[in-house]
């Protein structure tokens, strides 16, 4: 119990002492599926846990080369003039992948002034690691409606099921007429 005491005693004190921004950022690919030439969504959160504002806040990634993307909208680098600190800010980039295959999703890179007059901070994003990147065909093929195959399917059946049922639905109304006649 003590233990617990003192512990609390000295988080609190620290808390009181550092007066610095403390900044947390996240990477997120926002997409369900990754499809080539279709937008991705790539979402980075920057939150400000310190006590003071964080400045001259840049936002860097360099992931996403010329070659394997092409950006549609929001741009790389992004700066801030300062965070304040308890609160967040989010930056969305929409880019469109031009090769298929396996990319590795790298953290982004921060760069920031934890207080007046301090050095400038490194600090780096989560990463959300290692994603495909399917074909459109591909993707057509596992997430459309198919509608026409299933048109074709249809038409297809139908002799299948409309001979029988005419043949039943001539004998059956020659019948109920001759007994319906009788009464």
């Amino acid at each position: 119990m003590i233990v617990l005491f003192v512990s609390l005693y000295l988080a609190f004190a620290y808390a009181d002492v550092d007066s610095q921004a403390r900044l947390l950022a996240s990477k997120n690919v926002e997409n369900k599926f990754i499809v080539e030439n279709k937008d991705l969504v790539i979402k980075y959160s920057i939150f400000n846990i310190g006590s003071s504002p964080a400045n001259q806040v840049v936002l860097n990634d360099k992931s996403f080369s010329i070659s394997d993307f092409e950006f549609v909208r929001g741009h790389l680098p992004v700066e801030w003039k300062s965070i304040a600190p308890g609160s967040n800010v989010t930056h969305i980039v929409v880019l469109k992948p031009l090769k298929i295959g396996f990319f590795n999703f790298t953290a982004g890179q921060l760069k920031y002034q934890p207080g007046e007059g301090d050095d400038i901070q490194d600090a780096f994003t989560s990463f959300p690691g290692e994603g495909f990147i399917m074909s459109e065909i591909e993707f057509s093929r596992k997430h459309s409606p198919h509608l026409l195959e299933w048109s074709i399917f249809a038409l297809m059946c139908m002799p299948s099921l409309l001979i029988p049922f005419m043949l039943w639905y001539r004998s059956h109304s020659k019948y109920t007429q001759e007994k319906s006649k009788k009464h």
